[in-house]
Order: C-alpha cells, then structure tokens, then sequence
C-alpha cells in the first residue's frame, strides 16, 4: 500500500481555491458567497470537526469578493477554527435562540445593500440555518441580492487538486485492503449484522478514520434491497451477499461495494455480475475528458440491457465522490455535465434480474486527461465464492 499522504492541506491550497472562487464571483457580479454547510466552509477552510453532527448551532462563513473568508461561528468553535488559515473569526456564544450570529451577519453583510451575494439554493444543496432566522436576516438587509451559486461552488468542487485526489487514492486503497479481507472474515452461518460489525472492525484495522456509511444486502439466489439494516438472520449457503462501504480518511471518502457467493452461486447471479462487470468496463471507456454523464450512463446502460431492459432503471448509474459520500455530478440520463481532468467519480451500474433481485456493481476512479484511472482495485471478473 503507498505511504499514507499527510493530513490536511497547506496554506496554499485555502488560498488556491479562494482566488478561483473570487475569479468566477467577479464573472458572475457576486459580492461574496454566504456559505452554512459543513463541506463547503471544511473546503475553503479546512475546519474538520465532528460537531457539525449536532443540530443546535449553526456556522457561517462569508467568503468576500477579495482577500481571505470570513468565519461567523459559535464561540465553541473559536479555538479550531483558529488552527486553519482563517484570520477573521467573528462568534457569538451559542445557542442563542434569538440570535444566533443573525446580528453578526447583519453587520458584516450591510455594507453589501444594492449588491449580490450568492447562496447555495439548487439541487443537492440545503440551508442548515431555520428558515426563520434567515428571513430575519433578509429582513434587516432590505438592500441585499441573493443569487444561487450552486453552479459555481459545483465547478470548483468537482474538479480535484493533485492533494484531495491522494487523499481518496488512500482512503480507497484502505476500503480495496478491506473488501480483499472479507473471504476469511465473513462465512456461511455468521448472522448478516455480525458482518457489518466484522467489517467495520477490518476496515478501522486497516486505517480508516471512520465507516459512516455501510449498507448491503443478502438473500437466496440474489437480494432484493440495498439500503436497509442488516438483521440477525445467518448468510447461508447459495446467498449472494453484497456490501457497500463510504469509509473515510482525513474527511474524503471512498464509496464502492462488492459481491459474494455464500458457498455457491446460481448460474443467473453469475450472469447478472459479468453483465455489471462488462457495463463497469464500458463505463471506464467512456469516462474521458470531454465526455458528458449522459454519455458514461448510455455506455453502462447498453449493456445493462442484455439482462435488464429497463436498463438499471435507478435514476443514475455513479455520481462525484469527495468530501461527501455523492457529490455532483450524476452518471443519468439527464446530467449533461462535461467530465473533465482530475474529477473522481463512481461507477456504479445495477440491474434487476430473476423473480425481483437486483445487483449493484461500483468502482470509484480519477479521470486523466488519457482516460479513467481506477482508485478502487478493480473487482473479480467472476462472482467470488466464499
């Protein structure tokens, strides 16, 4: 396994992403970016804490049409936020039900009236401030524009420095070490949550700061659901087990699954995996610089309609992988987003099959300015036996 990267980011990394970001508010006529969700203040600051977990505070960084962002934070935040590169650090002892930084925020957005700031409003976006304080907050600043910059902080997030893509080489490189230990620590007879239990151990053994996300799915001849929680019936022999894991390392994310046979496997579970495996090869063809989503979900998709002629009809067949389990963009039929150098995306074509099974196959890789390049170590070619 390569050499565990360092953690967190220089300076300059803050400063890279600020500036291009302060490029595209320029273009747009953007007086700043408000920003209240844990990835987008984590991006252009480097704040990485646990505490976003609660919802009783809310944090607030203004990123300003020049010079460094601003922080407007809970108090309890203060001494870590200090730790980044953030000089400007505004708080307020929290909670404060009725006034929960809104006066900090008034103060330092009322110079602002008769210009525009934008705002995450669009697809895959939320708030996290009551919607009541935010009206209070319009409120007192009758004078000030607000803009969706959804596309705006998309385009910077999509496409990954040279440093976060180590990071998910390494957090993917520990999930592969995991997947590559689960036919000597998973068996026939062991019950289905003891295996999410056992994995999760073999996955923080093996280096992984967390397992946040860990779904799967095991029944007779092939499951039927993927996101439910595990129960105590024992994996039995001629069950296909699947396991999909969003561990993470220093706040970046892998999120690819994998399939097994308990004992055996039934000859149209072995056809439902080549189909996946060979819709998975399409989808690294197709990944290249230039290319849209659309194009990656038709390449999956062709072959996905040998077994299954609705196609894998899940809405999308991989997504953006980063600081979040999905990130912008989608691999369906309606993204016409544009795949360019140095995004990492997921691969993840699925099928139904038999009397209502289903199967779901994911690798995770970087596209290079040749092609796909798989951060995942790539699945066997044949469903595996256990």
């Amino acid at each position: 396994m390569p050499d565990t990267p360092a953690r967190g980011f220089p300076e300059a990394e803050f400063a890279a992403r600020t500036a291009r970001a302060q490029a595209l508010m320029a273009e747009q006529g953007l007086a700043g970016l408000l920003l209240t969700t844990e990835p987008e203040v984590r991006y252009f600051t480097g704040f990485q804490t646990l505490f976003w977990q609660s919802p009783t505070r809310p944090w607030f960084l203004f990123l300003p049409a020049s010079g460094k962002p601003i922080a407007v934070i809970p108090e309890i935040g203060a001494a870590l936020m200090r730790r980044t590169w953030i000089t400007d650090i505004r708080t307020w002892s929290a909670p404060a039900p009725e006034d929960d930084g809104i006066s900090l925020l008034t103060d330092l957005l009322s110079p602002l009236q008769g210009d525009t700031i934008g705002m995450l409003k669009g697809h895959e976006t939320h708030m996290r401030m009551p919607l009541g304080d935010y009206e209070r907050l319009m409120a007192n600043l009758p004078g000030l524009n607000v803009a969706d910059c959804t596309g705006l902080v998309r385009a910077l997030r999509m496409v990954k420095s040279e440093a976060e893509i180590e990071k998910l080489a390494h957090i993917c490189a520990l999930g592969s070490a995991t997947f590559a230990r689960v036919p000597e620590i998973i068996h026939e007879g062991m019950p289905f949550d003891t295996a999410f239990r056992t994995f999760r151990r073999e996955a923080l053994a093996q280096g992984v700061d967390d397992v946040p996300y860990l779904v799967g799915g095991a029944a007779p001849g092939g499951y039927d659901d993927v996101i439910s929680p595990p129960t105590a019936r024992p994996l039995q022999k001629g069950d296909i087990l699947m396991l999909d894991t969003g561990a993470t390392w220093d706040g970046y994310y892998c999120d690819f699954d994998r399939n097994f046979a308990i004992g055996s496997a039934d000859d149209l579970s072995r056809r439902a995996y080549d189909v996946l495996w060979r819709a998975t090869e399409a989808g690294l063809a197709a990944a290249r610089p230039g290319a849209t989503c659309r194009d990656l979900f038709n390449a999956m998709q062709t072959v996905i309609r040998e077994m299954d002629d609705q196609g894998g009809d899940v809405g999308r067949l991989g997504h953006g992988l980063g600081m979040q389990l999905t990130e912008w963009p989608s691999h369906a039929a309606f993204d016409e987003t544009v795949i360019e150098e140095n995004m990492v995306l997921t691969l993840e074509p699925s099928l139904g099959y038999g009397d209502g099974r289903i199967m779901v196959h994911e690798e995770n890789i970087v596209v290079r300015a040749d092609g796909a390049h798989l951060l995942t170590t790539r699945a066997a070619p044949d469903l595996p036996v256990i």
